[in-house]
């Protein structure tokens, strides 16, 4: 059984990351075969770290995914969120189709063309995975397609997740750490003005921005405005950013939507505190004092910083209760079984 998976950028971020984990644990079915593919750029190289097969395309379009179709001939095509969806559903003919959706994007909550044209892809569908329940009930049409949805929750291989840290032998001294692109959908702005107010009450404080977007440049003169230069640390884009991650004593999040974050989840899986505002998926990961800590407010979400920094017993038992909380909800082998399923349906 050969399955296609279909996504429409060409860059590594969460879902793209979900798919090498799927790709991952299914390696060893003798029986399938999985094969990525997308708009070729930045994510070639990703692929060629984690040796999976790419298949690149020019420009995102039915025609280049029907003559992929046509070269492939894979058994089945998982398309991975709504864009993908539906050039998948115009394209595919008789393959059959399964929809993956990562988010619950502010565009597709309501009756908006992005919403109604997904109507087409969750038709053709077989089957619909949803990261998060709010991502699922954030879909404006989603009571239509109940009977084929289903919430998966994304996972996290943590023995190929601390294997990859450990190519990592440097030594991180960031207090807190936010990894994620620099768009609109992730709030950099908040994020800097949150640092801000750390930095009122941390003077020395040290932030890593992990990551690119189409908002860095106004993010970095946010950064000169606020005199933040000496605190925050721009990295760029990071193929390996999990040592980073561990090292710090937090990390940050100020989406304005999620589906289930992937680096929430590496978080988690290492220990490492979250303090996040209580977006979608977050709300189902984070427990409130427990793991870390759910702010709207950003003098409190500052406050909350700056505690778990200075205190260490604090910060040690948000970790324990972190690897404690992604033990809980990390089942590898009933995310396989639910795929398996899915895939050999008749």
């Amino acid at each position: 059984m050969k399955i296609l998976h279909l996504l429409q950028s060409n860059r590594f971020s969460g879902a793209e990351n979900v798919v090498c984990q799927i790709i991952g644990m299914m390696k060893n079915e003798s029986d399938i075969e999985m094969v990525y593919c997308s708009s070729d750029g930045q994510i070639r190289e990703a692929m060629r770290e984690r040796q999976i097969q790419f298949i690149p395309l020019n420009r995102f379009s039915i025609g280049e995914i029907k003559q992929v179709l046509k070269k492939e001939k894979p058994d089945i095509i998982h398309a991975h969120d709504m864009r993908a969806s539906f050039y998948a559903a115009l394209a595919c003919g008789n393959i059959p189709l399964v929809s993956h959706i990562h988010n619950n994007s502010f565009d597709s909550r309501g009756v908006s063309a992005k919403s109604i044209a997904y109507i087409f892809a969750a038709i053709k569908a077989r089957h619909i995975f949803w990261v998060s329940q709010s991502s699922f009930d954030g879909y404006a049409l989603h009571k239509f397609f109940k009977k084929k949805s289903s919430v998966l929750y994304n996972i996290v291989d943590v023995d190929a997740l601390i294997k990859k840290m450990n190519l990592d032998d440097n030594e991180y001294d960031y207090d807190v750490v936010y990894i994620g692109r620099l768009t609109y959908q992730k709030n950099p702005q908040r994020l800097i003005k949150i640092f801000r107010l750390v930095k009122e009450r941390m003077p020395n404080i040290k932030f890593a921005v992990v990551g690119t977007g189409d908002m860095e440049d106004e993010t970095k003169l946010l950064v000169s405005e606020y005199n933040l230069n000496k605190n925050v640390y721009f990295l760029g884009f990071q193929s390996n950013p999990l040592k980073i991650m561990y090292d710090s004593k937090v990390m940050i999040m100020c989406s304005r939507w999620e589906g289930t974050p992937m680096c929430a989840l590496e978080a988690m899986s290492l220990g490492v505190p979250i303090v996040s505002t209580p977006t979608d998926g977050l709300c189902e990961l984070v427990q409130q004092g427990e793991t870390g800590f759910l702010e709207n407010d950003n003098d409190v979400f500052a406050d909350r910083i700056t505690e778990i920094i200075s205190n260490v017993d604090m910060r040690e038992r948000l970790s324990k209760n972190s690897l404690r909380r992604f033990s809980e909800i990390n089942d590898i082998e009933n995310y396989k079984d639910v795929l398996n399923e899915c895939y050999r349906k008749k």
